[in-house]
Parts: structure tokens; C-alpha cells; sequence
């Protein structure tokens, strides 16, 4: 693999050199090639000694540049001297960014700054792709439904080419370092209150490194029992919802909602089913099915048959012999309320109204299997469809479609800002590792591969 790459970069220089040749200009033979001993060649001006050692290897970085014929990126002139200066203030506190060498590349990045020859540049790029690869590394945890969320490490070359071609460097090094305005915040205040070390909010920046910080996205913090509508990074609005519970927690995922589903049917679990569904109907018989508006269908697929329920052995349904597909049609009791938003994921799990409104006024709100229950589903659904968020008639299951599908992360915040401070929520979930398992453990999934509301 090694010599590969190396194949490559000398591929880059030979076919730069031709190019150079056609235009009648002698090419430069970059390192680390050196010219042969007869040939003289200028004296190197002096420069601060950055150590070798210190110095990221990294090939990209040398393909990056043998492309432009070593044209610099951070010491090109004034300007993108100022920007590079901005780089080691950033590196400092990147240890808070999973960037744990961070420190010690902002002392190399300030002497290669100060010497400013070619080699430099490069290796202040080098430090540069670290830092952004520490941002897109993975995030231990959470599931993706949607795979496009993922983030994955970039290649040196997309990494300075972006850098290389923004209208601004400088503002393009502000944008990246930020992440969004969530993370900027919370970075922010723990460096300014000196709890960079703080497992929870190292815990916290991890996950907060999944919300975009452009376009529309919903953040469900399972930590505090919110729910925020994002826009490029802000919130707009929020309410509160309702998680698992301890012994069922809501998973930390990363989907896109596409569409939003009035008159929903609820869809019985088969243990629901076991344990509070067969015993009633062996005690007071199927009609009670028709009050409680339960239907026993063939399964829950959208073509799905109506079953008989007097031919349904309930005694073994409620025994456990037997299963039995049970939903709810949609009305003022249904469990799922009037609207629900389901998305992509491996848990089953999605969000939902709800006719149990009490349960908002609780200080704590872990009382579900998984699903998170909305206090204001109408106003989310509102929000999504940019329009008013309403049902056409009485009919179920009925699927309105988002002009552009929205992101939506369910995390877990156990560290917050709150009017410029650090604040804190009990890590119900036992989600937070200590700082030392930080980087190795990530964050522990403790919930099932299947939930329901």
C-alpha cells in the first residue's frame, strides 16, 4: 500500500513536470526528491528548527501539494499569514476536540509560522487535515438510519482544497473550528470556566458534532426530555417530550424524516398484546375489541387483511404460544395521538403525540419503551411541512410528504449552556464515560435492538 502511494505522488510530479516543460518552464523538483550532487543549488535562508519528529506525516499533504507545485496556502501573503495565525489558539484547546496532540502542534504551527519557508506551509497544513479529521471522526453510540449522517474522515486534498479555494481562509478556519453554534457554546464556556476535563461536557461535544450547521434539523435530547427545531444550528423552538425508560432507553440515532403520518394506527407489540390485551378479552369477549376500537389484522404491512378475532386462540396469545397483530384505529384514545414522524432506523423507534398530556408536567419524563412523546406534535408537523399541519378528513394513515427531507439526532446532553453557563442533567442513561475511557470506550448503547412508543 506504501509503495502505492508513493507511485502516485511521483505520478503527480512527473505529469506537473510535463505540463511545466510544455509551457517552457523549467519544473521544480519538490521534496523529499533531492537533485543530484553536481547540479549547485541556493543556499536555504535560515529558518526556526520545527522537530522532524513533530512533523504529521501524511501523503495527501504531499499530493496536495506536488499538484500546485508547491504553491503555499497559509504563508502565500498577508492575509493568509493572518489566517494561519488563527490556527494555533485553535490547536491549544483542540484536546476538547478529540485532537489530543493539539497543544504541542500549536507551539510546532507558530515556529513554522515564523519561518515561513515552503516546508512550513506544509506543515502547517499537515496540522490543519489532523484537526479537521478529529472533527469527522466517528461517533461512538449512535446508530444511522440515514448512512449520508455519518461523518467520515476526508482526505488531505479535499481538506486543503476547500481551504485553498474558500473566498476567505480566515473565515473558512472560523466556520470549521466552529462545528455549529451548539458546540461553539459549550466549547466556549467550558474553556472559560476551566472545565475542559469535564467527562460530561467531553461526552457532550462528541455527540454535538452529529448536528448540522446548515439547513433545518430536529434535536432530541433524551438527557433533559427536549426537543429543539434547529435552523442552521439555532434553535427556533422547542417543547418537551417524553423518553424511555432506564430499564428501556431511547437510543442515541441519527435519521431523516421525510414525511408526517395523521390518523395514525397504533400498533400493538406482542407483549402489550400478551399481557393487557388477551386477558380482557377472555374475561369480557371479543366486543371488547370493537369499544377499545381494536382491529386483528393479517399483519401491519399497508395491504394487510382483516383477521376474525373469534378465530384467534386467545388463550394462547396471552400465554405466549401465539402471537396476534392487534392496531388501534386512530381517535381521541389512540396511544399514538393525532400525528406521528417516523424515520429510518434500526430500533423502531419514532416520535408521536400523545393523549396523555399530564405526564409534560413532570420534572423527569423517562416513561416510555423507547419512542419519545411529543407535547406539541401539531406544532412540529407545522413547522416541517411549512404550512398548517392538518389531517384530510377522517381517513388513517395518512402520509404528507416534506418538500426536503429534515435531520433529525436523538442524543443525550448531559451538559448544556444556559445563559452563558455551564449546566448539567443527571445522566439517567449512565451514558457518560470517565475522561480517561473517553477516546478507547466511546459512548456506551445500552437500549435494545427494538422499542416501541
Amino acid at each position: 500500500m506504501e509503495c502505492g502511494r508513493l507511485l502516485a505522488v511521483a505520478a503527480a510530479i512527473a505529469l506537473l513536470g510535463q505540463r511545466l516543460s510544455a509551457q517552457g518552464v523549467a519544473a521544480p523538483l519538490p521534496q523529499p526528491f533531492a537533485p543530484p550532487a553536481a547540479v549547485s543549488t541556493p543556499e536555504p535562508a535560515p529558518k526556526v528548527a520545527v522537530p522532524s519528529e513533530a512533523i504529521p506525516a501524511d501523503l495527501g499533504v504531499d499530493l496536495f501539494y506536488a499538484a500546485r507545485a508547491g504553491a503555499p496556502v497559509w504563508l502565500e501573503d498577508d492575509v493568509s499569514r493572518a489566517a494561519a495565525a488563527k490556527l494555533p489558539a485553535i490547536l491549544r484547546n483542540a484536546a476538547l476536540d478529540g485532537l489530543s496532540n493539539g497543544p504541542g502542534l500549536a507551539a510546532r504551527v507558530e515556529a513554522a509560522i515564523a519561518a515561513g519557508q515552503p516546508g512550513d506551509d506544509k506543515f502547517i497544513s499537515a496540522a490543519w487535515v489532523q484537526y479537521v479529521r478529529a472533527l469527522k471522526r466517528p461517533v461512538r453510540g449512535v446508530s444511522f438510519g440515514d448512512p449520508a449522517l455519518k461523518p467520515a474522515a476526508p482526505t488531505a486534498q479535499a481538506v486543503l482544497g476547500e481551504a485553498a479555494q474558500a473566498p476567505s481562509l480566515s473565515a473558512h478556519i472560523d466556520q470549521v473550528a466552529a462545528v455549529n453554534p451548539l458546540y461553539a457554546a459549550l466549547r466556549d464556556a467550558a474553556v472559560k470556566q476551566s472545565m475542559t476535563d469535564d467527562r460530561h461536557v467531553r461526552a457532550t461535544l462528541d455527540r454535538l458534532r452529529l448536528v448540522p450547521a446548515k439547513g433545518r434539523a430536529i434535536l432530541v435530547d433524551a438527557a433533559t426530555q427536549q426537543l429543539w427545531m434547529l435552523e442552521d444550528g439555532r434553535p427556533v423552538d422547542s417543547m418537551k417530550v417524553v423518553v424511555g425508560k432506564t430499564t428501556s432507553p431511547t437510543p442515541l440515532l441519527a435519521g431523516t424524516i421525510h414525511y408526517v403520518t395523521f390518523n395514525p394506527y397504533w400498533h400493538i407489540l406482542d407483549d402489550v398484546a400478551q399481557r393487557k390485551v388477551a386477558p380482557v378479552v377472555i374475561n369480557r369477549g371479543v366486543s371488547y375489541l370493537k369499544a377499545a376500537r381494536y382491529e386483528t389484522v393479517s399483519d401491519w404491512g399497508a395491504n394487510s387483511e382483516p383477521v376474525d378475532p373469534a378465530s384467534i386462540d386467545w388463550k394462547a396469545v396471552a400465554a405466549g404460544t401465539s402471537t396476534v397483530h392487534i392496531r388501534q384505529l386512530p381517535g381521541a384514545n389512540n396511544m399514538m395521538g393525532a400525528v406521528k414522524f417516523w424515520f429510518e432506523n434500526d430500533f423502531a423507534v419514532f416520535l408521536h403525540d400523545t393523549p396523555h398530556k399530564e405526564l409534560f408536567a413532570k420534572p423527569k419524563r423517562n416513561f416510555s419503551l423507547g419512542c419519545v412523546r411529543l407535547e406539541h406534535a401539531g406544532r412540529l408537523a407545522q413547522w416541517l411541512l411549512g404550512r398548517d399541519g392538518a389531517p384530510q378528513g377522517d381517513a388513517p394513515e395518512q402520509h404528507v410528504q416534506l418538500d426536503k427531507g429534515v435531520p433529525i439526532l436523538i442524543t443525550y446532553l448531559t451538559a448544556n449552556v444556559v445563559d452563558g453557563q455551564l449546566a448539567f442533567a443527571d445522566d439517567v442513561y449512565g451514558l457518560d464515560p470517565a475522561p480517561q475511557s473517553l477516546a478507547d470506550a466511546g459512548l456506551a448503547q445500552t437500549a435494545s435492538t427494538t422499542v416501541a412508543h
